[in-house]
């Protein structure tokens, strides 16, 4: 299929009359085309297309369909309907009133081809191209960052729940793919234990029993794949998707050795950053933040939050479930940097800092605006002791003061045992931490015979570090910081609008594409706020809302309890 790029002309005489005889007041369509143009031209996505081949529908066309469905909450199939059916569709366009539009599996095919040439961000790039062109967006200022979690389109699993259902879906695949090698391999016993779906399942009741369950699961497991890597079966079945999720789940899942099949315990599973899920999304991971556990995905989006310009969207990143935030915010920095729209302060939560980021940021020329993380030493935690503040630290000599006045002994530098961060260790003497008064408020001892010790970063992290903690208890840092909340009216109308907290698709590179386009619809449906140019931030077909008991009331009710409030 080849790209034959088509030039915008403009919306054809017919079909503005009509629009503009139909709504005079105009629809979101409408203003669209009438405040932004033709946003997308064919030649943007021309590297998607080869030089060769059946002319294809205009890709421009099919973006712009792309981002109203998100605007819209569409499915493919409401959306191609649309394009035939709705006049203001056909004016946003630049279509004849008797175009037939097309198929609405062409949609699907599109997202493909954006996804395997790299063009997942290409829509939201040419929307901030034109704001900035109509002087809507500019680099500097402030831009405010924040995540949201992401459900995946499969349910969540426990381990027994997951295992019993990856073995099923590879059986149903093999069902389908090779039915008569199938069919001499398993037995009656196995359709029934494995032909109905997991959520129709009753598992059996005790610990013992559901054990020796999923032990016969795994033995099953283990007997199909051998099955399949034997000599004698076909090559090509070990290539089918399912078959290869049951071998890497039960690499995962399962222990065998001469004792038998038996399950991993917890400290022998993988890292949750490799563990699968669901067998029919293996990108989907298990998260868990602030007590609150999701099978899926994360969301981060930046924006604008200058007064004296709309807030505009400028960057959408999708990871999986168990991406800490911390590790999001150098790539969102670089992101805007790619597109020159760098801010002068980047203002983030707790979850976005960290004493190497204040540094990093600093050396991009901006400030990273978030409160610092707090000492995670035991006495901070319990508020009661001394901190990592009560010890003074010589860098010239290479020593520690502790709070009962006694020097250190031993200075180490090495890196942490977890995440690799580079680290101090202090040590003080033994003979002057046993007989100290204040050693019941003191860290604890290691084991051997040294004294007590403190952790601590390297010195430029550690002055950054404690340079934004004494910054955040002033009212000015308050202040300023205030500004992090209205992160929360974007978050709040794309989840209500455009559905972004529950994927469409059933992997990453789909689920980022998707944020993309809602991210560019959140941007073309109203800029926002410029309260004197621009109306509140809502999805154009939300009524304002008002009380029933107001409206009941009517004005001259509402005006009464005005005053009764007023007067109390």
């Amino acid at each position: 299929m080849s790209l034959e790029s088509r030039a915008d002309v403009g919306v054809p005489e017919l079909t503005a009359r009509v629009v503009r005889a139909a709504f005079p007041k105009g629809t979101l369509a409408v203003r669209i085309r009438e405040g932004l143009g033709p946003l997308f031209e064919d030649e943007a996505f021309a590297g998607a297309f080869p030089a060769r081949g059946r002319p294809a529908i205009s890709p421009g066309a099919l973006a712009m369909v792309s981002v109203l469905q998100y605007a819209e909450g569409l499915t493919d199939r409401q959306a191609a309907d649309q394009v035939r059916a709705r006049m203001d569709w056909k004016f946003l366009l630049g279509l004849e009133l008797d175009d037939p539009g097309f198929d609405h599996s062409v949609l699907s095919t599109f997202r493909a081809r954006l996804i395997g040439h790299g063009l997942e961000q290409k829509t939201l790039e040419l929307v901030l191209e034109r704001l900035w062109e109509l002087g809507l967006l500019k680099a500097g200022g402030r831009q405010r960052t924040d995540a949201t979690q992401v459900l995946a389109a499969v349910r969540t699993l426990n381990r027994m729940e997951f295992v019993g259902e990856t073995l099923r879906a590879a059986l149903e695949a093999l069902a389908v793919a090779a039915p008569a090698w199938l069919s001499g391999l398993v037995t009656a016993e196995w359709a029934e234990r494995y032909g109905p779906r997991v959520d129709d399942y009753r598992f059996p009741k005790g610990e013992e029993v559901r054990e020796e369950w999923a032990q016969q699961v795994g033995q099953d497991g283990f007997f199909l794949l051998q099955a399949l890597y034997d000599a004698q079966a076909p090559g090509w079945l070990r290539e089918v998707e399912a078959v290869q999720v049951l071998r890497r789940s039960w690499i995962q899942q399962y222990q065998r050795d001469e004792k038998g099949v038996r399950w991993r315990e917890g400290k022998d599973l993988p890292p949750v950053h490799h563990r699968l899920c669901s067998p029919y999304d293996t990108d989907a991971r298990y998260g868990i933040k602030h007590g609150s556990g999701w099978t899926g995905y994360k969301a981060h989006l930046t924006e604008t939050c200058e007064p004296d310009v709309p807030h505009t969207i400028t960057q959408v990143a999708t990871t999986d479930a168990v991406v800490a935030d911390t590790e999001m915010t150098e790539p969102v920095q670089q992101a805007l940097a790619e597109r020159e729209l760098l801010p002068d302060v980047h203002v983030v939560d707790a979850g976005y800092t960290t004493a190497a980021l204040f540094m990093s940021t600093r050396v991009r020329g901006m400030e990273l605006l978030g409160p610092a993380p707090h000492d995670s030493s035991l006495q901070s935690r319990q508020n009661q002791g001394f901190s990592r503040a009560d010890f003074s630290i010589d860098w010239d000599t290479q020593t520690a003061n502790c709070p009962g006045g006694h020097r250190s002994f031993e200075w180490w530098e090495q890196k942490h045992h977890r995440n690799g961060t580079p680290v101090i260790k202090v040590f003080f003497p033994a003979e002057h931490c046993r007989p100290c008064p204040k050693q019941t408020q003191c860290t604890k001892p290691p084991a051997g015979r040294r004294g007590r010790g403190i952790t601590f970063l390297p010195r430029e992290r550690y002055e950054a570090l404690e340079e934004a903690r004494r910054a955040q208890d002033t009212d000015e840092w308050k202040e300023r910081y205030k500004i992090r909340a209205g992160v929360e009216g974007t978050i709040s109308p794309a989840v209500r609008v455009t559905g972004i907290r529950r994927t469409r698709s059933r992997n990453l590179p789909a689920t980022r594409l998707g944020h993309v386009f809602a991210a560019t619809a959140l941007n073309i449906i109203a800029p926002r706020p410029m309260a004197d140019r621009y109306p509140a931030r809502r999805h154009p077909h939300l009524p304002p809302r008002s009380p029933h008991t107001r409206r009941l009331m009517g004005p001259a009710g509402s005006e009464r309890l005005g005053a009764v409030a007023a007067s109390r």
